[in-house]
């Protein structure tokens, strides 16, 4: 059974590799400055910003391995796990962490918008490439982060770091905008039409009849992207959820089975509701009509 760390707290993971500990709420970690480090499969209780500055191989992230290339960021949150296997060797690893607990976050505007930072949810191989300007840019505020920490506290010091931490977070957002940008218009340009392929093969292979109705979960998976990383490259490519998405073609399929004859209650469980009554609903948000005017028009 391999070895796991609980990161209950900032300050165990900063112990674990020997790492400096400069406030019970925040951690900031340089690992070309230390002398001792370790690998560590971490359980996570607090955030974590992670940057590579060199190719870590055979990592780990819940059941999948990645390679960590140079100047990647990758972000964990509490209750996921991260990381590779202690075996014991020392190792020399470069670039920098920020650990944060979530008792920093509590009754503060960052705190209510940490949901918004949706690649805290992404996996590693979707990992933020860095060019070194933008690299620079959140190394400065790491390190002003770690200044800060490092002077005497006072009543001011928790709110400029929380302060810094966000704009951390906000340059984070605006890098990943500009990858799945780039994303969506190159690597991922067929990704709509898979999706569509997607959407048919699931209802033609009757998946509905055990599934239910198709989830951008299940859709996110089979394209092998976490939901959220598959979620904002359809907004960047339609400007529309993938939420939506799977509705409108649930509707469209709808509308087509209403006008070949089948009653309301046939297109219900053809398409995947549990009752005619939730079918009807979402049909009459989506056309303005309820399937019985839609019928009978």
């Amino acid at each position: 059974m391999e070895k796991i760390l609980r990161v209950h707290r900032v300050n165990d993971y900063a112990r674990y590799i020997g790492a400096p500990e400069l406030h019970p709420l925040v951690s900031v970690i340089h690992y070309d400055e230390l002398e001792h480090c370790r690998h560590s499969l971490n359980n996570y209780d607090v955030y974590g910003m992670f940057i590579g500055d060199e190719e870590l191989e055979d990592l780990s992230y819940g059941q999948l391995q990645y390679v960590l290339h140079r100047h990647a960021l990758m972000c964990v949150a509490p209750g996921q796990i991260g990381g590779k296997t202690d075996t014991g060797e020392e190792i020399h690893t470069k670039g920098w962490a920020l650990l944060f607990d979530t008792e920093l976050l509590r009754n503060t505007e960052l705190g209510r918008r940490m949901a918004d930072y949706h690649f805290f949810s992404y996996t590693t191989s979707e990992a933020l490439l860095l060019t070194p300007e933008q690299r620079q840019s959140i190394v400065t505020l790491l390190d002003a982060i770690r200044k800060e920490l490092l002077g005497d506290e006072d009543c001011h010091t928790l709110r400029i770091v929380t302060s810094q931490i966000e704009q951390v977070l906000e340059l984070i957002a605006r890098y990943y905008a500009l990858q799945l940008s780039t994303s969506a218009t190159s690597t991922n340009s067929d990704l709509l039409p898979r999706f569509e392929h997607l959407l048919r093969k699931y209802y033609d292979d009757g998946m509905q009849r055990q599934m239910g109705l198709p989830t951008v979960k299940y859709c996110a998976q089979q394209l092998f992207l976490s939901p959220n990383y598959f979620g904002d490259l359809i907004r960047e490519l339609t400007g529309d959820s993938a939420t939506s998405h799977i509705r409108r073609f649930i509707m469209q399929r709808a509308q087509q089975l209403l006008m070949s004859g089948s009653t309301i209650s046939e297109a219900a469980e053809s398409l995947g509701f549990d009752y005619p009554q939730h079918f009807t609903r979402q049909f009459k948000k989506h056309f303005g009509v309820t399937p019985s005017d839609f019928i009978r028009k």
